[in-house]
Formats: structure tokens, C-alpha cells, sequence
């Protein structure tokens, strides 16, 4: 159980605010829920991962367990095996401490320096205002849980926390792998409870910067802020297939549009946080000659196209919405023939699902999301999230990206940044045997195999440690990376006999 100190920490925290019916102790099983609150009572999003760290370094510290803590602050925690088990083939468990920190617009949180607010709802644990955490912290509470157990046969265990995930898998890169004996792996970062990743997708981050050439603005101008928002957003390698939508692109779009019937200045564009977050609003100040005919052509357009974007969108994002408003004239804007060229380049990169799977029926093969899009000092930024389980086509996206973008502009700057590569399907595993076989005695349903186009720290692993046989699995959580992210909480409980049961077979 949690040591005193950290009884007093979490018991003192928000659980018991705002007329809340349940406690975060009386759910099951209590001991995971325990350290998934313990863990959210520090900030952890990604880059900011020193509090969270430390407190899985005392956690070991406590209790006298191994422990390796690296620069770049990812935990190894090592346990014995049980009576019985003391010879047995090690296991990895493994999974991250960092969250993405989303949030509702009207959410006044600093999620740097400010603990996230759980609270029940109904099957569900959610975080007031905020994204829940529970990729990945189900997994680091999951872990701790049965390290701190005595009642509870296992192998030799190495639990590996690892930081920046969300990122670009920066903490898994930076691994020493020599610390690990262990040539099977039960990854906890998968979000859909009785399906047993197998496989997953490589990834990069594309950064772009578009320089721009500023100039003042005349005085007989006025200003639109011009929104598209309602879009439900989501991760750009589990919901892409969802038929979601990004308000980058859509707003890209309805510009490029707007140009050909008015000729308008750029102010200022920003939209999302994330390069691996689909976004869900976006916004742009423009400018133009003061006239009733150029308002009305705005006005319309507007119109037009918040009908055009509902019907596309109808089946999986009809809550989008475009939009117009008067705002303060701003102090500069872009010339105007990069204007016309910026939002022509702009719309013909590639853009969403690329290419299916012919392995796995409906899983997405190729895809890239464009998660930023901001204006600067220095220019036109932007970041995209290029996925596949297909490395020549990874390759083959990014250059075309490059090929769009120096086409139309000279002397832009392309970074590729968080290189990982795939997880390829290894048809051969007896850990995967074990684990569908405890899931059929413990459910009595069939287990399903499957690939994710998300990326997953098991690529590196795999690609670091020869013949590693790895699985992931996890509990039921859903709209991850957003504010309405939700836990199912019998679905831990559920999660947590099988995982008893893996490790009791695992002699």
C-alpha cells in the first residue's frame, strides 16, 4: 500500500471537492487506482517531466526496490521473481509518464505548474476540464501496483517508465538498452480492453517554416477573425480513420477560396498545439478594402461554406462551424502576393489517411496529420505528424512535403524531428499465446489481434532488444489527447485479474 507521506498527498488533493459522491480510493481494483491518483497529483506533460519522475524514484527508494533513473529521466524499476519464480524468464512492463495536455477553451488551468481534477462519472474517470492522463498512466499505476504487491506470483520484473512519449518516443531513444535483461515485453498503451496490438505504425515529425515579408496595413482597411471550430479533434494515429476532420486543413481550404473571389490580406493564422493532435479549431485575421461589396462577399462566403463543410463532414465532424466576426484592425500584414501563393502551396500538400493496410482489414497504413500551424516572427510555421508501417512509404511522404514547399518557396526550412521506427508483426509468439489463452480462461471470449496505426514505444524496443516478444493491451479508454479523454473503470478491474493471470502463467 502507498506509504504515508503519499497518503496524506493524494487524500489532501481535489477528489473530495465540488460535491463529488465517490472517492478515488473506492474504486477497484483499489491499489491502481490509488497510484493513478498519486501520479496525477503532479504535473506530467510532455517536457515537463522532472516532478513525476522523482516521485517514481522515491516510490522504488521506499521499498528498497533496483532502480535506474537516466538523464533524460526515464525510471527502470526492477523486482525479483516470486517463491517459484526466482528462475524464470524476466518480463518487461512497460509504459509512459508523459500526458498531452489538452484542454476546454474556457479551462483557466496552467497544466505546467497544476495537478489535473479527477472525478467519476458514472463507468468513467474523467479530469475537469482537462485530458485525463490515462494514456499513459493507467500503465506507470498498473505497474506500481504489482510492484508493491506481496500477494501477487511473478517473474522477474523490469517496469520501465519512459518520458516524452507524446513527443516523438524521445525516452525511449534515448534508453540505454543494456540495463534490460528481458526478451519478452508486455507494453500497457493500448486503449481498447480484449484487443492485443501486435504491431504498429513508424513516425516523424515534419517542422516547416514558410518565411514571410511583412508590411503595414492602410488605415481603410478593416479586420475579420475568421474561426472554424466544433470539429472533436482526437489522435492523429488512433482517429484518423473516424472520418474526423482538421480545422488546419479546413481553414487552409476555405482561404485558398476566399482569395479567388477576395482579395484580402493574411494578419495572423494559429491552429493546435500538437503535431500528433487532429485539430479541432482553428482561427485567421484578415484584411480588406472597407466596402459594403467585400463584406458581403465575406459574408457569403462564410455562409457557403459552413453548409459545404457540415454536409462533407456530416457522418463523423457535423458540429463544425465557420465563422466571421469584426476584430481590431492589427498592425501588419503579409504582402499580398505571398498571400495567393502561401494558401495555393498550402492546399495541395497531402493531407489525412494515404493508404489501407492489406495485412489488417480497416487499419490505416499511411497517413500524416498537420497538428500546428502558426504565424511567427520568423514565418509561417507548421508541423506534421507523417505515420506508417510501411518505412519506404514514411520516406516517400516526407518527400513530397519537401517537394510541395520548395516548389513554391525558395528559402523554406524543413526539420525532421522523433524519427521511430515501425513494430513489424511477429508471427511467431509464444508471450501472445499465453496472453490469449489467459484472456479466453478469465472472459471465456476469443481475444482479437490486431495492428494500430498509432505509434507505439514497442518499435524501438523491438529494434534495440534482438528477438523481443512483445505484446500490447490495455484498458477501455476513449477520445484520448482531448478534454473528454474517459477511462472505463470496470474495464480496469477486468485488466488487472488478466494481468494476474499472464504473470502467474509466466513461470
Amino acid at each position: 500500500m502507498l506509504e504515508s507521506g503519499e497518503k496524506m498527498w493524494y487524500n489532501n488533493y481535489i477528489f473530495a471537492k465540488r460535491g463529488m459522491k465517490m472517492n478515488i480510493c473506492d474504486l477497484k481494483p483499489q491499489k491502481v487506482f490509488e497510484y493513478f491518483a498519486l501520479l496525477s497529483s503532479v504535473p506530467h506533460g510532455s517536457g515537463n517531466m522532472k516532478p513525476i519522475a522523482d516521485l517514481c524514484e522515491n516510490f522504488a527508494k521506499e521499498r528498497g526496490l533496483e532502480y535506474i533513473r537516466d538523464e533524460a529521466d526515464n525510471i527502470i524499476i526492477k523486482k525479483p521473481g516470486t517463491a517459484g519464480y526466482e528462475s524464470s524468464e524476466p518480463l518487461i512492463i512497460q509504459g509512459h509518464l508523459d500526458m498531452v495536455c489538452a484542454k476546454d477553451p474556457d479551462c483557466e488551468k496552467d497544466m505546467a505548474i497544476e495537478p489535473i481534477e479527477l472525478y467519476v462519472d458514472g463507468n468513467y474517470l474523467r479530469a475537469r476540464g482537462t485530458s485525463l492522463g490515462g494514456d499513459n498512466i493507467i500503465a506507470v499505476a498498473m505497474a506500481m501496483a504489482i510492484l508493491d504487491s506481496d500477494d501477487i506470483p511473478h517473474p522477474p520484473l523490469e517496469a520501465v517508465f519512459t518520458v516524452d512519449e507524446e513527443v516523438g518516443l524521445l525516452g525511449a531513444a534515448a534508453l540505454d538498452f543494456s540495463n534490460l535483461k528481458a526478451k519478452r515485453m508486455l507494453n500497457l498503451d493500448s486503449e481498447e480492453e480484449g484487443v492485443f496490438t501486435v504491431c504498429c505504425a513508424g513516425g516523424v515529425r515534419v517542422n516547416a517554416t514558410i518565411p514571410l515579408i511583412y508590411e503595414d496595413i492602410p488605415e481603410d482597411f478593416v479586420a475579420y477573425k475568421i474561426g472554424v471550430s466544433g470539429l472533436m479533434g482526437g489522435h492523429s494515429g488512433v482517429d484518423i480513420d473516424k472520418g474526423r476532420e482538421s480545422a488546419n486543413r479546413l481553414i487552409i481550404r476555405f482561404l485558398r477560396r476566399l482569395s479567388q473571389r477576395l482579395p484580402f490580406s493574411l494578419c495572423a493564422i494559429e491552429g493546435g498545439q500538437l503535431d500528433n493532435v487532429i485539430c479541432p479549431e482553428s482561427t485567421a485575421v484578415i484584411a480588406f478594402q472597407n466596402d459594403e461589396i467585400s463584406a458581403g462577399v465575406l459574408s457569403d462566403m462564410v455562409a457557403a461554406y459552413d453548409a459545404i463543410f457540415k454536409n462533407e463532414l456530416a457522418a463523423g465532424d457535423g458540429g463544425v462551424t465557420v465563422s466571421a466576426e469584426p476584430c481590431a484592425l492589427p498592425d501588419r500584414r503579409i504582402i499580398i502576393t505571398d498571400t495567393v501563393k502561401l494558401f495555393s502551396a498550402l492546399n495541395v500538400l497531402p493531407y489525412h489517411i494515404q493508404r489501407m493496410s492489406r495485412d489488417f482489414e480497416g487499419l490505416v497504413q499511411t497517413s500524416l496529420n498537420m497538428g500546428v500551424l502558426k504565424m511567427t516572427e520568423e514565418g509561417l510555421k507548421f508541423s506534421y505528424s507523417v505515420r506508417s508501417s510501411i518505412a519506404s512509404e514514411k520516406e516517400d511522404l516526407v518527400d513530397k512535403i519537401y517537394g510541395v514547399l520548395r516548389l513554391a518557396f525558395r528559402d523554406v526550412q524543413i526539420d525532421l524531428h522523433g524519427d521511430y521506427p515501425s513494430w513489424e508483426y511477429k508471427r511467431d509468439s509464444e508471450l501472445r499465446d499465453v496472453i490469449m489463452a489467459a484472456y479466453k480462461e478469465t472472459t471465456g471470449k476469443d481475444g482479437i489481434v490486431a495492428g494500430t496505426h498509432g505509434g507505439l514505444e514497442c518499435g524501438i524496443f523491438s529494434e534495440k532488444i534482438r528477438g523481443l516478444d512483445c505484446v500490447s493491451m490495455g484498458p477501455d479508454l476513449a477520445e484520448v489527447h482531448s478534454p473528454r479523454e474517459r477511462l472505463d473503470i470496470p474495464s480496469v478491474e477486468r485488466l488487472w485479474e488478466l494481468m494476474k493471470d499472464i504473470l502467474r502463467r509466466l513461470k
